[in-house]
């Protein structure tokens, strides 16, 4: 059965690696441009798509703090995800705006690297678990559909809304929150056509 925390998972893996390969082409600077240019754009894509689809239904659906997470509650879940991906994204420009191999890529690269890493390993520790143990298997599955049909349609980056003030990302969908997706699931036919 698909599950949102599943691809989320594997997007997780996907980068990991594409970081890794970075490693191995250390001195080829026409590799490095062309392996950065997609791990950039899946960067952006991957933040996107949890804002999008995976960290409203979080602040819905998750723990209000009454376990034992590290990090208390989903409203800080997901202002540290929020922050996280402003400073992802601030890091993947500032590569962007060098050339490939050089000091001061590498210099953004690992950056954009460290701030991946700890927000990947802060949402396997918390935010993910909290949803795995608070949403159905149906929301994960309904979730897992809409996870696919948003990537389908900005997998090229187009028409992606940037960084976000966590704040008011969390107002928006507090005072206004989603509608349940097992009772208004994504249509079959919206997969692809947008």
């Amino acid at each position: 059965m698909l599950d949102v925390c599943d691809l989320v998972l594997e997007d997780h893996h996907t980068m990991r690696r594409q970081f890794a390969l970075l490693d191995d082409c250390w001195d080829d600077p026409r590799a490095l441009g062309m392996i950065w240019k997609g791990l950039a754009r899946m960067l952006d894509v991957h933040a996107a798509c949890e804002e999008e689809v995976f960290y409203p239904y979080l602040l819905k659906y998750g723990d209000s703090g009454d376990d034992d997470s590290t990090e208390g509650d989903v409203v800080d879940e997901t202002d540290d995800a929020i922050g996280d991906h402003d400073e992802i994204r601030d890091a993947v420009a500032a590569a962007d705006k060098e050339e490939p191999g050089t000091e001061a890529w590498w210099a953004a690269v690992r950056k954009a690297r460290e701030e991946n890493d700890d927000h990947l390993a802060e949402e396997e520790h918390d935010a993910l678990p909290d949803f795995r143990r608070n949403a159905s298997v149906e929301l994960r599955a309904e979730l897992a559909l809409r996870w696919l049909d948003w990537r389908y349609a900005h997998d090229s980056g187009e028409g992606i809304t940037y960084d976000k003030d966590p704040e008011e990302y969390i107002e928006q969908y507090r005072s206004s929150p989603v509608a349940d997706p097992v009772a208004h699931p994504v249509d079959r036919s919206s997969v692809t056509a947008h």
